[in-house]
């Protein structure tokens, strides 16, 4: 899992990054607020560890502008505080949709127009994923590091795999070619027209 970690305290940034280092998670590590927005922004993250008290502005406000930004990634909030009274009650979007498709992250299930998609737990992350994102381009980089949980080596198949196994259950049996492959960059799931 890939994590950023946004502490401008030196020596508590270091201990965050090697403890969830050790726990397996690939940290990246931003200084204040405005370079961990500019940060989680960019890049796909799992989670967020934010430090409330930042320069540049702070932990609340950096989180009330990734949540305006659509971006729902989790956040947890370190704090010396004993009380912490503007939390981030804003509810998480329930079901992603873009055109006739629907995920709904929270019972795992999804479906084209009326008809429940079957996937593997994979595949379902990776579709989760695309709806996300729809019509921007992704790396087969950032799509195995928000899927897979490991750094991509460039000689891996495994993103084109279960691109192909996706299609073939959310694209193949309704005629339509959504899922797209962009020459030399990645792939992307094509923007709906609104209507």
């Amino acid at each position: 899992m890939r994590v950023l970690v946004i502490e401008d305290e030196v020596r508590m940034a270091r201990l965050l990054k090697r403890a969830l280092e050790e726990e397996g998670h690939a940290v990246d590590v931003a200084g204040d607020g405005p370079d961990g927005l500019w940060m989680a922004i960019e890049n796909p993250y799992a989670a967020i560890v934010l430090d409330v008290m930042l320069p540049g502005f702070d932990g609340f406000e950096l989180c009330r502008r990734l949540r305006q930004a659509g971006i729902w990634v989790p956040v947890l909030m370190l704090t010396a505080r004993d009380e912490i009274g503007d939390r981030d009650d804003r509810p998480r979007p329930a079901v992603l949709v873009e055109g006739d498709l629907k995920l709904d992250p929270a019972s795992k299930r999804a479906w084209r127009g009326e008809t429940e998609l079957q996937l593997s737990p994979k595949e379902f992350s990776l579709l989760e994923f695309f709806l996300r994102h729809p019509g921007t381009v992704l790396t087969r980089s950032q799509i195995i590091e928000a899927v897979w949980d490991f750094a991509y080596d460039g000689t891996s198949n495994v993103v084109d795999q279960y691109v192909n196994y996706l299609r073939r259950k959310v694209d193949v049996p309704f005629a339509r070619r959504d899922i797209e492959t962009v020459r030399g960059m990645g792939y992307r799931l094509r923007q709906q027209d609104p209507e």
